[in-house]
C-alpha cells in the first residue's frame, strides 16, 4: 500500500495498537478514534454506544479499520454488561459506515472487526467462511455487527469483515490471562479439553489485516485463524513445552460455569475454523503452529 492516511477504532486494543505500530512504522498517517476531544489532526471524536462520529474529520482518509468494542472476557456477563458489548460494535459499527458512506470522497475500503464466535459450537466440524452463522448471543451479535456495516458497502465501499479467532499475545486476550498462571505451574486444560480453539498469533493478525488492507479484490469475511485448530488439551500441552512447567491443574466445567457464567459455555464450546479464503488469497503465516506463535508471544 502506498503511503496512505487511515483512520482506526480500537487503536488503544491489543489487535489496534499493534496495528497502529505497524502501520506508523511504514509511514502511513494514522488518524485515531477517541472518545474525548480531539487534540489534533490525527484524532476524531465518537461515541460508539450512542452511535455518533465527528465526521469531518475522516475526510481524506484512505482506509477505515474499525477494531473497537467492550472486551467479551473482561468480566463476567451480566445483561448490563452484554448491552454494553453489543452497543459498542453495532452502534459504533453503523455509526462509522454512515461516516464513510458520507464522506464527499469515502475511503476506498472498510475493515470491520468480527469473530469465530459467528460460527457457534462447531464441535469437530472443520468450518470456513461459507458455514453459516450458530445460535446463541455471540453468533448473533457478530451477524448484527457485520450488518451494521452496510451502509459503507452500499455507497461502494469495499468492505471486509477479519474474523478473528483467539489471539496470541503476551499482553492481552485470554492468552494475556493464561500466560500467568502457566508460568505459575497452575496451567492445565478446561473442562475435558476436547473442545477445538482456533487462534493466531498477534503478529499474524496484524499482517492479516494488512494483507486485507492492501488487496483491492478483497471483500466480505475471512477467518483470522491459523491454518490448523487444535483441541485445549494439546494446547495446554504445548503451553507447558514452551514455558517448560507441569499443566497438572485442570479446570473442571462445573467451576468454570460458576466463576465464568454464561461466557463459559465460549471457553467449553469448541470452534474448528479454518482461514480458507485468507489463504485462497495468497496470504502466508509466519507463525502457523502453536509453539510458534508462543514463542513469538
Amino acid at each position: 500500500m502506498e503511503r496512505s492516511r487511515i483512520a482506526v477504532a480500537g487503536a488503544s486494543g491489543l489487535i489496534g495498537s499493534a496495528l497502529v505500530r505497524s502501520l506508523t512504522a511504514d509511514g502511513h498517517e494514522v488518524v485515531r478514534l477517541v472518545r474525548r476531544a480531539a487534540r489534533g489532526s490525527d484524532e476524531v471524536r465518537w461515541d460508539p454506544e450512542r452511535g455518533r462520529v465527528e465526521t469531518a474529520g475522516l475526510a481524506g482518509c484512505d482506509a477505515v479499520v474499525n477494531l473497537a468494542g467492550a472486551g467479551v472476557g473482561d468480566r463476567r456477563w451480566t445483561e448490563e454488561y452484554k448491552k454494553r458489548i453489543h452497543d459498542s460494535r453495532v452502534h459504533g459499527t453503523a455509526a462509522l459506515a454512515r461516516a464513510a458512506a458520507a464522506l464527499d470522497r469515502p475511503p476506498r475500503v472498510f475493515v470491520n472487526g468480527s469473530a469465530i464466535g459467528i460460527y457457534g459450537e462447531t464441535g469437530d466440524r472443520v468450518v470456513d467462511e461459507s458455514a453459516p452463522a450458530g445460535s446463541g448471543f455471540l453468533p448473533e451479535l457478530c451477524v448484527e455487527w457485520e450488518a451494521a456495516a452496510a451502509p459503507a458497502r452500499e455507497a461502494g465501499v469495499r468492505t471486509v469483515f477479519p474474523r478473528t479467532g483467539l489471539v496470541v499475545a503476551r499482553g492481552g486476550g485470554a492468552w494475556g490471562r493464561l500466560f500467568p498462571l502457566f508460568r505459575a505451574g497452575l496451567g492445565g486444560r478446561m473442562g475435558d479439553g476436547r473442545q477445538y480453539w482456533s487462534y493466531i498469533s498477534l503478529h499474524d493478525e496484524v499482517a492479516a489485516v494488512r494483507h486485507l488492507l492492501d488487496r483491492d479484490d478483497l471483500s466480505g469475511p475471512f477467518n483470522l485463524t491459523a491454518p490448523e485448530p487444535l483441541t485445549n488439551r494439546e494446547i495446554t500441552a504445548a503451553m507447558g513445552r514452551v514455558l517448560h512447567r507441569p499443566t497438572l491443574f485442570p479446570v473442571p466445567a462445573p467451576v468454570l460455569r460458576t466463576v465464568l457464567g454464561e461466557m463459559a459455555g465460549d471457553v467449553l464450546g469448541s470452534a474448528r475454523v479454518v482461514p480458507e479464503r485468507l489463504l485462497t488469497s495468497g496470504f502466508t503465516f509466519a507463525f502457523p503452529g502453536i509453539e510458534d506463535a508462543l514463542r513469538a508471544a
